[in-house]
């Protein structure tokens, strides 16, 4: 069963070379899941939600193209810098917070760069669905 996901829960993207994490952003009446703020899907903001995956290795990403073109065709990783434009899927299909569907353990973000981000450890054990 997929669980609820909280601050702090554990992210890896397929294009990233390093973990990373979710932010979420301080709301007056943050709805709760084991005593730490839950997340919704629409928490799909690149550096405000969704931090960077350390070097980014897919030439779909200009910088890696650029770079890797400079250094005649050998990969070369560039910083990451998430793009994400659209939010998490599936999301809770029972769960609400705020009207939004909240964030369940098997949604996932896409880049527009082709990385597929998924979570990794939700930090709930709260299941959903």
């Amino acid at each position: 069963m997929p669980k609820l996901v909280i601050q702090g829960a554990k992210l890896k993207c397929s294009q990233g070379t390093s973990p990373s994490s979710l932010s979420l952003l301080p709301v007056p009446t943050p709805a709760k899941a084991d005593e730490q703020q839950a997340a919704t899907i629409m928490d799909f903001a690149p550096m405000v939600n969704i931090a960077a995956f350390g070097m980014c290795i897919t030439q779909a990403n200009p910088q890696v193209a650029a770079a890797t073109a400079a250094a005649m065709g050998v990969l070369t990783p560039q910083p990451c810098i998430p793009a994400t434009t659209s939010p998490w899927s599936p999301g809770s299909s029972k769960v609400t917070i705020s009207e939004m569907k909240a964030l369940t353990s098997d949604s996932k973000c896409n880049c527009m760069w082709t990385g597929s981000i998924e979570i990794t450890d939700p930090g709930s054990a709260i299941e959903t669905d």
